[in-house]
């Protein structure tokens, strides 16, 4: 556990997180050894966080280490989608008993790794630690490293309990497995000049295929994305590309950095929600293939296919820009979204009536109120009366938020569309953006909500 204890610390001392830095010493050491309350790790606990950002290589086997709901708990609970494997659709646990925390369940697991490489035969075997397992002291590294030795195949050991902090700590401590055990383990059959890694992009409902085709046109290969569509050997050779672009917060903030650092891969922050910031990340993307060695003409061509690519969406724009005149959207998400839909959202010609920021960085923030130009539409926390309130008032005329919120605006008879990782639509890139549109534009216009908002016959005056 002190292993455990230093790799966190080390993971709040995050260099590249600006936030982080900003504080005193006292006040980081006090952040990072602050422990969940009961109820608190409600949205995501590390073990959570750790999962959802790993489960998306396809080709290996995900086995957790703990009782059978923690796998239940974590289990395609996005839908990152996979153009080939589908191994990571199968859920592997352990499904320890009241026994194994008497005894300890580190022989089960040693089994469970076993079973599933003579069964499956993945490339590798990923292994995720939970509170339970945690605190009875299984030693899932010790059990790695045997069964590594026992059957020629990498496992690894993801070390983040849930106890230990929320989920965008889980984030980057996945990211630490992978930096320790996978990344630069192997090469690729070759490279080019063009390479890049997409770094904390996970492929929801094929998002990353929505992007790849503007890369294509561009000659520019993605070496790996981590770890959306992603094979365990792709991973394992990222450290081979010449630039790479970071979304998702900065969830794995720590991965860009240390590769960087030891591979000299440069990296920016981007999204590709919305027209301005697809088109930003690719001139950001080309630039940095530039000064890495890529002909000067890619700037150019990235030029053009923008030019092309904007031309078209705009035009695709035109017709529902007047049907949207007026019309104001509650937001209630987190993260890179809280920014980069926003900016999307006021490109369709939507207002924002408010922009939840309770899981966002201090980056995300200045990203808002740059775009906003004011920071009274953003909410740190805004609880479920409060989200009635505002709707039932008519102060918007749709929520975008996940699952958990939607019954909120249903009592309000209020539209509302999923933007959070259970959607079932993808909303990346040029083609993503006008989806957007016309999921809101169906949800704002259906004629369901007149209906309802008509008294019943029983409420009308005689």
């Amino acid at each position: 556990m002190s292993t455990l204890t230093q790799k966190v610390q080390d993971v709040f001392n995050e260099p590249g997180c600006d936030h982080n830095q900003s504080k005193s010493a006292k006040e980081r050491k006090k952040g990072c050894t602050k422990q969940l309350t009961p109820g608190a790790a409600a949205g995501g606990c590390a073990f959570d966080g750790a999962k959802i950002a790993l489960q998306p290589i396809t080709d290996v086997a995900h086995i957790v280490h703990g009782p059978i709901a923690c796998e239940g708990n974590s289990w395609d609970n996005r839908h990152a989608a996979s153009s080939g494997p589908t191994l990571y659709r199968t859920g592997f646990t352990t499904d320890i008993n009241e026994l194994d925390v008497i005894y300890g369940g580190e022989k089960r697991l040693f089994k469970a790794i076993r079973e599933a490489i003579e069964k499956y035969d993945p490339p590798a075997v990923f292994v995720y630690q939970t509170c339970v397992t945690a605190m009875i002291g299984d030693d899932i590294e010790a059990v790695c490293r045997a069964a590594r030795e026992k059957f020629g195949k990498p496992v690894i050991p993801v070390n983040a309990p849930g106890f230990v902090g929320a989920k965008n700590l889980g984030n980057k401590l996945a990211g630490e497995a992978l930096l320790e055990y996978v990344i630069g383990t192997e090469e690729p059959d070759y490279v080019t000049p063009y390479d890049i890694n997409i770094i904390g992009e996970y492929n929801l409902v094929g998002e990353l295929w929505q992007v790849r085709p503007l890369l294509d046109k561009l000659g520019i290969r993605i070496l790996s994305c981590i770890s959306g569509d992603a094979k365990y050997r792709e991973v394992a050779y990222s450290h081979r590309a010449k630039a790479a672009m970071m979304v998702c917060s900065k969830a794995m903030i720590n991965v860009a950095r240390k590769m960087e650092e030891r591979y000299d891969i440069p990296f920016f922050e981007g999204s590709f929600y919305g027209v301005s910031d697809t088109s930003e990340s690719l001139r950001n993307i080309a630039k940095l293939l530039v000064e890495r060695g890529a002909d000067a003409g890619l700037i150019e061509r990235t030029e053009a296919l923008i030019a092309e690519e904007e031309a078209r969406v705009w035009q695709q724009l035109a017709p529902f820009k007047p049907r949207f005149e007026g019309k104001r959207v509650l937001l209630m998400t987190g993260g890179v979204k809280s920014w980069s839909v926003v900016a999307a959202l006021q490109e369709a010609g939507l207002e924002i009536a408010g922009t939840s920021v309770k899981k966002s960085t201090k980056e995300d923030k200045d990203r808002i109120k740059e775009i906003m130009g004011t920071d009274a539409h953003m909410f740190e926390e805004m609880p479920p009366r409060e989200m009635y309130k505002i709707l039932r008032d008519a102060k918007a005329d749709i929520m975008l938020s996940g699952g958990r919120s939607q019954f909120v605006a249903l009592k309000a008879k209020t539209p509302w569309l999923d933007i959070n990782q259970e959607r079932h639509y993808a909303y990346a890139g040029y083609v993503g953006i006008i989806e957007l549109v016309r999921e809101i534009d169906k949800a704002l216009f259906n004629p369901v909500w007149e209906q309802v908002r008509r008294p019943a016959p029983w409420e009308k005056e005689v």
